[in-house]
């Protein structure tokens, strides 16, 4: 993708999370969000149909999140560590930046579509960082090598999934982020090598 194309589009998605957070998905406008973007109504639906096509662009919101924090781990962080960290961020950010609405929308959205499944996408940066990292770890001999990669990767997607949709169906009566303290380590605990 060109980046004057990932530029536009970025600026769309970056404007319409923000305009979600402050204003509400249901009191903010295309025409809010082209006015925060920066854009035209053109480069809007030239990307996306309209503000429900957004919803899908959280797991965009997620990767960059992910892009930022590859950059500050260290290489030396045990696979662990690192997966608990990843989770951490993810919540917090989550906590801070993502009404409950729009992710119980989007986890529901994804039951229902009969196109593209985001959170299922393994070319997403979030699935190559976590492969990135399973891998090391079984390569240094922090994570069981009698499960392949694919398949640690896969529980601990399922694991932070289930967790988000539990909290989705609670409504949002407790911190996410403190939800993940007390439980990501007991569940990544079948993974570690003993």
């Amino acid at each position: 993708m060109p980046r004057k194309t990932r530029n536009t589009r970025g600026k769309i998605v970056t404007a319409a999370w923000k305009l979600f957070h402050e204003q509400g998905y249901d009191n903010t406008t295309i025409e809010d969000i082209i006015f925060e973007s920066g854009t035209s109504k053109g480069s809007f639906y030239h990307y996306f149909d309209g503000k429900d096509d957004l919803l899908s662009t959280l797991s965009v919101i997620f990767d960059e999140k992910y892009e930022t924090l590859m950059q500050t781990m260290s290489p030396d962080m045990p696979a662990g560590e690192a997966l608990l960290m990843l989770n951490r961020e993810l919540f917090a950010l989550i906590d801070s930046s993502v009404p409950l609405e729009l992710l119980a929308r989007l986890l529901s959205s994804q039951l229902v579509t009969h196109g593209e499944r985001h959170l299922l996408d393994r070319n997403r940066t979030y699935f190559k960082l976590l492969h990135q990292l399973v891998r090391k770890g079984q390569e240094r001999g922090e994570l069981r090598k009698d499960m392949s990669a694919n398949e640690i990767v896969t529980g601990y997607a399922m694991l932070e999934r289930a967790m988000m949709y539990e909290w989705c169906l609670n409504n949002g009566a407790y911190s996410l982020s403190q939800l993940a303290e007390t439980q990501m380590p007991k569940l990544l605990d079948g993974y570690l090598v003993k």
